[in-house]
């Protein structure tokens, strides 16, 4: 019998929790891959993040050359089909035998019924798929959605809201490895005593004073500059909304939504940690996550409350107010290859009376002349400036105060993966007068 790597029966075993039991893609991984040396996690993660990401176009591969329509087939030989095409077609260091022959393995593991398809498929596909996906183009939001494997839905989105060009090119950025960056805790440390610890260069974060971009792989949570609460993993467009914010030493801040708390552990750091930072989250495993986290950053200004973000119960009124609600994450598809498959139309549809009902609890608890950060990570304009349009309507106390740097949405932040190499995100900044 065929021997299988441990990184293929890992990759498998994730790919399959995400697709037949909804399971979020890096939790899935950090459960299957705990025993795994560094050198089978990274294979693994490589294999299970590229078939998850990729699963439009590899169902297209897989309609074109199997004697069975796709839903016909049963979830273990999909699983391993798409397992297989992946490495076959989308990777790179793989040899084709291998690919073949120990994903058919897998495949007999599970669905011996199915080895047999898999087989003769996969060998198929080492000959014509390439063929196959050089065929493909982006002429139309249907056809990019095959080429860039997403939701047609959200590729006519992009086509409708960004215009042809702009979306093309978020489109293929998406598949992309993202960013690594990290942010220097400068209540721990600073920005160049942790460049010169760090095991791969790096260089400064444009705009932001405590951030680094790494020029190769980190692991950052098994580091000791992690251990020490030196540094935090954060994009640089999840950097931007606390320095948008700008709070300083002795004033109170709220963080309405805070878990799992890179934003709030920034906040402090930018106010020194003196002040009060009232950090909100309303599950209570979160909100101990969320304690966790700003201790291990050394914060001792801030407060974690559990509570309902949108009937905070208080009579404190703050200088400045972070409002970072729940959204559909699609500023993140680089970082997070599940998402693309979990946001619906009708999920995104509903998300912006949440996060203007947040918005405006927000603001009911801003003081005079306070300053008010709205922010998500997502590129959808219901999401963003839709909410932000809806919100002044109703509140003709605030004035949006324009954010330097700001780019297309006029005094806005709108960062693009493809033109910023950050996740996507918006951000608004408001004053009351």
């Amino acid at each position: 019998m065929t021997e299988v790597s441990p990184a293929r029966v890992c990759a498998l075993t994730v790919v399959r929790r995400v697709f037949e039991q909804g399971a979020y893609a890096d939790r899935a991984l950090a459960a299957a891959a705990a025993r795994l040396d560094p050198r089978d996690r990274a294979l693994a993660t490589a294999l299970a993040y590229t078939t998850v990401q990729r699963r439009a176009t590899l169902d297209h591969v897989i309609e074109r050359l199997s004697s069975r329509p796709l839903r016909r087939l049963d979830a273990p030989t999909l699983a391993a089909l798409r397992l297989g095409l992946a490495q076959l077609l989308l990777l790179d260091g793989i040899a084709d035998h291998a690919a073949v022959n120990e994903t058919v393995e897998l495949a007999k593991r599970d669905s011996p019924g199915g080895a047999g398809l898999a087989n003769a498929v996969l060998r198929r596909a080492a000959r014509e798929g390439r063929t196959i996906l050089d065929a493909l183009d982006d002429a139309t939001p249907g056809h990019a959605a095959v080429l860039r494997s997403v939701p047609r839905w959200l590729a006519e989105l992009w086509f409708a809201e960004l215009g042809t060009e702009e979306a093309r090119a978020l489109l293929e950025a998406v598949n992309r490895p993202p960013e690594s960056a990290v942010r220097v805790n400068t209540l721990v440390s600073d920005p160049p005593t942790v460049a010169a610890a760090l095991p791969v260069a790096s260089h400064p974060a444009p705009g932001i004073a405590e951030g680094l971009v790494l020029e190769g792989p980190f692991d950052i949570e098994g580091s000791e500059l992690w251990r020490a609460g030196a540094v935090m993993g954060q994009s640089r467009g999840s950097m931007t909304p606390a320095r948008a914010l700008g709070p300083r030493p002795g004033e109170r801040v709220l963080d309405l939504c805070a878990a799992p708390g890179a934003k709030t552990g920034q906040l402090a750091a930018l106010m020194a940690d003196e002040g009060r930072v009232l950090a909100v989250e309303r599950h209570p495993g979160r909100a101990a996550a969320l304690e966790r986290t700003l201790a291990r950053l050394r914060v001792r200004c801030a407060e974690v409350r559990v509570a309902d973000a949108a009937a905070l119960d208080t009579d404190e009124r703050f200088d400045r107010v972070l409002v970072d609600p729940p959204c559909s994450g699609l500023g993140t598809l680089q970082s997070r290859p599940d998402i693309r498959w979990r946001v619906t139309p009708e999920r995104l549809a509903a998300l912006p009376d949440l996060q203007l009902r947040l918005l405006r609890a927000g603001a009911a608890l801003l003081a005079p002349e306070g300053t008010l950060v709205y922010s998500v990570c997502t590129i959808s304009r219901m999401e963003s400036e839709g909410v932000i349009e809806r919100f002044l309507d109703g509140e003709p106390g605030f004035d949006v105060s324009p954010i330097g740097g700001a780019r297309d949405v006029g005094p806005f932040v709108r960062l693009l993966p493809h033109r910023d190499g950050t996740d996507g995100f918006f951000v608004a900044r408001l004053v009351r007068r």
